[in-house]
C-alpha cells in the first residue's frame, strides 16, 4: 500500500476519533463513541502494517500476542476499585513506548534538526511520564506512602535537574547520535525528574496527577509521531494531550487551586489542620432504615469507600426502594471524588443508576439544606467542612459538597480514620451526623433488608 493511500486511511481513522470523542460527551452515546474510536484505532493500526518500510512482522506478531494476553487478563481480572492504578500504568506504558519510538527514530538516516528536537521531546516527556506514572501507581495502591514527600532544598534540586536536562538536550541536538552519552543522560535525567515531580504531591491531588500524566503521554506520542513522520500518531497524541490538559484544568478548578500549586506546594506537608475533637454518634442499620423510611428526599454522596466495598449495586437498589416509597433520590457527585476523574460516574453507571439522578456539586449545594438525609458512602475530603472553616487546613478553599447542611447525615465508614489526604473531618462530630460503622456494602444491605 502506498504512503498516499495509507494517509487517506489515516484521515478516516482521525475522523472516527473526532466523532467518537464527541459522542463520549453524553452517557447515552458514550458506548458508541468508545466503539467508534476503537474502530478508528484498529483501522489506523492495520493501515500502518501495510507500510513498505516494515522489514519483518515477527516482532510485531509477538508483541500483538503478548499485548492481547496482558490486555485480556487486565480487563477480566482488574476490579473497578483498581481502575485509578490501572490508568496510571496505562499512562506509564504510553510514556515508555514513546521514549522507545523516539529512540528508535535515531536510526533513520534522513533526520533533520527538527526531527532530532522532536526525538528529544518524545524521550524526555516519555521518560518522565513513565516514572511519574509508576510513582503515582505506588501512591494510589499504597505500596508507598500516599502523603506528600518533601525534603530540604527539594525545589533547588528539581531546578538543577531541569537545567541539566535542558543542557544535555541542547548538546545532543548539536551532535546527535544513537550512541551519544548525552542521549543516555537525557533518559536518566528524565526518569529521575518524573519521580521528583510526583514525589511531593499528596494523595488528595492524585486525580489531577492522573489527568496530567495522561496529557503527558499524549504529548509524548505526538512528539514521537513527528519523529517517525506518522500523521495518525500526531493526531491521536494531540487529542489525548489536549483532552488531558482540559481535564486537568477542570480538576484544578474543582479544587480551587492552580496547577502550579498542585505540582509545587507539597500538599499537606506544611499546613496542619486544627485537630478535631468531639464525640461521635453511632447508629445501627435498623435505626437508619427507620429514618430513611420517613425521608422525603435522600442524597447519596459516593466516595472511594464505595468503590472499595463494591457497594454501588446495593446503593442503586436502595435508591430504587426509597423512590418506590415516595422519596426523591439523587446522587451528589464531586468532580474529584475517588482517585481518578469520573471515578464515581463510572461506578454508578456500571450499576445502571439513571444518569439524570447524578447531580453535580454546584447544583446540589444550593438545595442541600432541604435534603432530609444525606448518605455519605466512604467520601471524606470532598465533604470535609474544614475546607470552608479551617484556614490552617491543607484543603482550605477547596469547594466541597456541603452535606453538613442537610437535616440528617449518615456517614458510612469502617473506622474514624482520615481520608486519603490524611486530614481529619469535623463532619463526623456534627450534631446532625450519625456514623454507621462497618463495610459499606454490608451496612447498606442490612438497611435495605430492614426497609423491605
Amino acid at each position: 500500500m502506498s504512503i498516499e493511500l495509507i494517509n487517506v486511511v489515516y484521515i478516516v481513522a482521525a475522523a472516527l476519533f473526532v466523532f467518537g470523542l464527541k459522542q463520549l460527551g453524553s452517557p447515552a452515546t458514550a458506548v458508541r463513541g468508545n466503539l467508534l474510536s476503537s474502530v478508528g484505532m484498529l483501522i489506523a493500526v492495520v493501515a500502518t502494517l501495510f507500510n513498505a518500510e516494515i522489514l519483518t512482522f515477527s516482532w510485531i506478531i509477538g508483541a500483538v500476542i503478548i499485548g492481547s494476553i496482558v490486555g485480556y487478563v487486565a480487563a477480566v481480572k482488574i476490579e473497578m476499585t483498581s481502575m485509578p492504578e490501572m490508568v496510571a500504568l496505562f499512562n506509564g506504558s504510553g510514556g515508555i513506548a514513546s521514549l522507545f519510538v523516539g529512540w528508535a527514530a535515531l536510526y533513520n538516516f534522513d533526520n533533520t534538526l527538527f526531527t532530532y528536537v522532536t526525538i528529544v521531546i518524545s524521550v524526555v516527556i516519555g521518560g518522565l511520564t513513565f516514572t511519574g506514572s509508576i510513582l503515582a501507581w505506588g501512591k494510589l495502591s499504597e505500596v508507598m506512602p500516599s502523603r506528600a514527600i518533601v525534603f530540604g532544598a527539594q525545589r533547588i534540586f528539581n531546578g538543577a535537574l531541569l537545567l541539566a536536562l535542558i543542557v544535555c538536550s541542547v548538546l545532543f541536538c548539536l551532535d546527535p547520535s544513537a550512541t551519544s552519552p548525552y542521549l543516555y543522560a537525557i533518559i536518566i535525567l528524565a526518569c529521575v525528574f518524573g519521580v521528583m515531580a510526583v514525589l511531593p504531591i499528596g494523595g488528595a491531588d492524585m486525580p489531577v496527577v492522573i489527568s496530567l500524566l495522561n496529557s503527558y503521554s499524549g504529548l509524548a506520542a505526538c512528539a514521537a509521531g513527528f519523529a517517525i513522520h506518522n500523521n495518525i500518531l500526531i493526531v491521536a497524541g494531540s487529542m489525548v494531550g489536549a483532552a488531558g490538559i482540559i481535564l486537568t484544568n477542570i480538576m484544578c478548578k474543582a479544587m480551587n487551586r492552580s496547577l502550579s500549586n498542585v505540582l509545587f506546594s507539597g500538599f499537606g506537608a506544611v499546613k496542619q489542620a486544627t485537630r478535631v475533637e468531639g464525640e461521635v454518634k453511632p447508629i445501627n442499620a435498623e435505626d437508619a432504615a427507620l429514618i430513611l423510611e420517613a425521608a422525603q428526599s435522600v442524597t447519596f454522596v459516593p466516595g472511594y469507600g464505595m468503590a472499595v466495598a463494591q457497594a454501588q449495586h446495593v446503593v442503586r437498589e436502595l435508591g430504587e426502594l426509597l423512590e418506590d416509597n415516595g422519596a426523591e433520590v439523587t446522587y451528589a457527585i464531586h468532580p474529584v471524588a475517588g482517585r481518578m476523574p469520573g471515578h464515581m460516574n463510572v461506578l454508578l453507571a456500571e450499576a445502571s443508576v439513571p444518569y439524570d439522578q447524578l447531580v453535580e456539586m454546584d447544583d446540589i449545594n444550593p438545595r442541600i439544606d432541604k435534603i432530609d438525609v444525606a448518605v455519605v458512602i466512604g467520601a471524606n475530603d470532598v465533604v470535609n467542612p474544614a475546607a470552608n472553616d479551617d484556614e490552617n487546613s491543607p484543603i482550605y478553599g477547596m469547594p466541597i459538597i456541603n452535606v453538613n447542611q442537610a437535616r440528617t447525615v449518615f456517614v458510612l465508614k469502617r473506622s474514624m480514620a482520615s481520608g486519603f489526604s490524611g486530614v481529619d473531618n469535623p463532619l463526623f462530630f456534627g450534631e446532625n451526623t450519625r456514623m454507621l460503622f462497618g463495610d459499606a456494602k454490608e451496612s447498606l444491605s442490612t438497611v435495605l433488608n430492614e426497609l423491605k
